[in-house]
């Protein structure tokens, strides 16, 4: 249950207000105008009285909470053309084999929302905009899973092309016979060699290179860990919802799919607290805004458009 939101505060709007502006310009302003000293105290005595009284009547209580309202709305409809654009851009970056897997979970979580829309009745039913938030919210982090398994797949690619465990080892060989060459001192009385200096630069130098390499190495291990997890969550997601499909369908038991459901969201948690530790993906750790319930059942605007042209052919 969310917390009851403040009252506005009328005086200070009332202040901000165009009827603010034409009540001084009414009172305060004609009475200056009209050059009379009575006038002018008749005028400024209005205006007090508007101000003190105006501001809480149910007039302008009215008027104030119907722009407040407007406003809400525009944010509102400004937040969910943001995160449309973010999706969209989401869902056409992804591979299409990954497009595919998203498109299915989709499908899935349609047919949920029809059965247990069916097995919604009386008490026992739950709220379908909770029941499609939720749903909402399951989507949203599979569509994160994949992103984040498909960038972690480009990357370890790269680094596999490079052959950086190769690499790193040649590396700590040239170290190690460096080291072992300078460790022999010269001869007693021996000038000093310039060269050997030179090569005391170089093994600072290539060790130097070889922590970079095993810092990059340790990194290839994380990402490959994180990978693996990445596609297991995502196929825990898809596990999940295909038995919550399976209770929908078979049982018509609003109450219990109801509380499987929840108890998927719950698990939903552990897997957004992980995605919020991927340092390298703060731009897909952000949890899904308050959007009209369904949005991510429904295909973006030009996913839309292809499969109707794709139809058409």
């Amino acid at each position: 249950m969310s917390d009851p939101q403040p009252a506005p505060a009328y005086r200070r709007l009332f202040w901000r207000s165009g009827e603010h502006l034409w009540f001084a310009l009414g009172t305060l302003g004609l009475g200056f105008a009209s050059g009379d000293p009575f006038g002018l105290l008749l005028g400024a005595g209005a205006y007090a009285l508007i101000h003190v009284y105006l501001p809480d009547s149910a007039w302008f209580r009215r008027r104030a909470d119907t722009r407040l309202a407007a406003a809400a709305q525009g944010a509102e409809a400004l937040r969910a053309a943001e995160f449309e654009a973010r999706r969209a851009s989401l869902v056409e970056q992804l591979s299409p084999e990954r497009r595919k897997r998203f498109q299915a979970l989709g499908a899935v979580c349609g047919d949920i929302s029809s059965a247990s829309a069916e097995a919604a009745s009386g008490e026992l039913a739950f709220s379908l905009e909770s029941r499609l938030r939720k749903l909402d919210e399951l989507l949203w982090t599979y569509l994160r899973l994949l992103t984040i398994e498909q960038s972690l797949e480009t990357y370890l690619e790269t680094e596999r092309r490079e052959q950086l465990a190769a690499t790193a080892a040649a590396a700590e060989e040239e170290v190690a016979a460096l080291d072992a060459e300078l460790k022999v001192a010269p001869a007693a009385g021996t000038p000093a060699d310039p060269a050997r200096e030179t090569r005391k630069k170089l093994l600072a130098s290539r060790r130097e290179r070889l922590e970079a390499l095993r810092q990059r190495l340790a990194r290839v291990a994380q990402a490959r860990a994180n990978h693996e997890l990445a596609r297991s969550e995502q196929e825990r997601l898809v596990e999940q919802a295909k038995l919550i499909r399976a209770d929908a369908v078979a049982h018509k038991n609003a109450e219990a799919l109801g509380a499987r459901i929840d108890l998927s969201i719950e698990h939903l948690a552990e897997t957004n607290r992980w995605l919020s530790d991927l340092s390298e993906f703060k731009d897909l750790t952000a949890q899904l805004p308050a959007v009209r319930p369904g949005t991510m059942f429904t295909p973006p605007p030009l996913q839309r458009t292809k499969e109707t042209l794709a139809e058409k052919n």
